[in-house]
């Protein structure tokens, strides 16, 4: 296991952290699950106080005892904005009952994905009061941000610099978050991507054609180098639902130096047969289109048709399509169905795609059922 700087906090990482969110099954699967991550040489948790029963599970298995000093683990959790301090004085409060600890080396802001959110963070007598307290008093080490929101919340997020850290969405699939990197790594923030298994394509399932297209290696494995060949980024969630969804980590964990010239082949490969398959058809990902006026999110529809019609990642595009109009402020937006024709996203497209017919081609490709945040 290698580790990594966490920006200005100072912490030294491991390059993959032990996320929370799937290993509820059980307190002993949870017990486990840990174990097997600190035996792999973890020594970063991150939990969250939405996240069920996860806070009050790790806390039992804190009480327990754990095989690694609380010196040399780094526990982070994190809190939802709120409109005023005393809620988020209490909830730091109850995050650390749950948890059975002292302080947190990491409390991160969880979800700060719309304007509204980042005004409560910067007003006066908000819940950034109560958070700076808590360092005050030693309860709270570091203090950062996770975020599903757009690129200019993300970026204007960063410009405060209110943060030590940040946690976002950013893989070989979806790239569209590498200005914010830049930012974040400028200002010497720690970076830490969520859920590159998962939300950066189900690359855990991939389909026949993309494995065959990233032969010799596996698709998990080739986004993980992606990142991990990146030295401004930090460290990288997995979240397994029991302890040997971690096994497969022992292959990469060592492997964060610069790309190898077979691995960068690999990715020019998939660049290529992407452009060849979808030819005229490919959404560039400008996102010119926008603002749309049934509040469609083009872009990002567009991208899961990217990855369905030229990979074959058609479940992956199912189940975060299936999220528009079901996860509110996490991942905003209408279907694609709800398109009127009206125009006005044809003139602002450098390519001229006819967008209309493309949305609909999408909805035909991917509706199913409607899904859920995991942990809601």
């Amino acid at each position: 296991m290698q580790y990594r700087r966490f920006g200005k906090t100072e912490l030294r990482l491991s390059v993959f952290s032990l996320g929370t969110m799937r290993y509820l099954a059980s307190p002993d699967n949870v017990w486990q699950t840990i174990q097997t991550a600190i035996a792999l040489g973890i020594n970063h948790i991150e939990t969250a106080r939405g996240y069920g029963k996860s806070e009050e599970y790790l806390g039992q298995a804190i009480a327990l005892g754990l095989p690694i000093s609380r010196s040399q683990l780094y526990i982070t959790t994190k809190i939802p904005p709120t409109v005023d301090a005393d809620t988020m004085r209490r909830c730091i409060d109850e995050s650390l009952k749950r948890l059975h600890l002292d302080y947190l080396d990491c409390l991160g802001i969880h979800g700060l994905n719309t304007w509204e959110h980042l005004d409560w963070v910067k007003a006066k007598g908000g819940c950034m009061q109560a958070v700076q307290e808590a360092v005050a008093d030693g309860r709270v080490r570091h203090v950062g941000f996770s975020t599903h929101g757009s690129l200019d919340v993300i970026l204007a997020a960063i410009n405060t610099d209110f943060f030590e850290f940040v946690n976002l969405h950013y893989y070989y699939f979806f790239q569209r978050h590498a200005p914010a990197i830049e930012l974040a790594a400028t200002k010497d923030m720690g970076i830490f991507i969520i859920s590159p298994a998962d939300k950066g394509g189900r690359l855990y399932t991939p389909p026949p054609t993309l494995v065959n297209l990233c032969h010799p290696f596996s698709p998990l494995e080739l986004n993980y180098r992606f990142l991990l060949s990146d030295p401004r980024i930090t460290t990288l969630s997995v979240g397994p639902a029991t302890p040997e969804e971690l096994t497969h980590l022992s292959g990469v964990a060592d492997c964060d130096g610069q790309l190898t010239s077979e691995e960068i082949t690999v990715f020019q490969s998939l660049e290529n047969y992407k452009n060849l398959v979808l030819g005229t058809e490919q959404c560039s990902q400008c996102y010119e289109c926008l603002p749309c006026p049934e509040n469609i999110n083009i872009p990002e529809v567009l991208r899961l048709r990217n990855l369905a019609v030229a990979y074959d990642m058609t479940d992956y595009g199912q189940y975060r399509y299936g999220m528009f109009e079901n996860a509110g402020h996490w991942f905003p937006g209408m279907k694609a169905n709800r398109c009127t024709e009206c125009g006005e996203c044809l003139p602002r497209c450098p390519q001229n795609l006819d967008i209309p017919a493309l949305l609909k081609d999408t909805h035909q490709r991917l509706k199913g059922k409607s899904g859920r945040r995991l942990w809601e």
